[in-house]
């Protein structure tokens, strides 16, 4: 998007400064993107498939849908275990043992 903005003049039909396009690059891009090819894909208005493509932007800024990537965190997917290994569960054939020691007291 910053080869767009500096290079091009794509951002320059659908914004009337250079402010938006500015913001939008630092804290929604995807939106931003969408806002523009909706502009040009529609000739200067935003139709049905312009919107949906905005709509489909800020929620792939918003983290809602991510395409092609799986966020995996702490070796879990988020999903069921999947096998995989002497640990049983989803984490790659990692084990994971886990000790709980207590005493009985009285």
């Amino acid at each position: 998007m910053a080869l767009l903005f500096l290079f091009t003049d794509y951002l320059k039909g659908p914004f009337e400064t250079t402010f938006w396009p500015f913001v939008g690059f630092v804290f929604l891009p995807m939106t931003t993107l969408g806002w523009a090819a909706s502009w040009h894909i529609g000739h200067g208005a935003h139709d049905t498939w312009g919107v949906a493509l905005i709509a489909l932007g800020l929620l792939y800024d918003l983290g809602i849908v991510r395409v092609g990537r799986r966020r995996m965190r702490g070796g879990g997917g988020g999903g069921p275990p999947q096998g995989g290994g002497p640990g049983g569960g989803g984490n790659g054939g990692r084990s994971k043992e886990i000790v709980i020691e207590a005493e009985r007291v009285g």
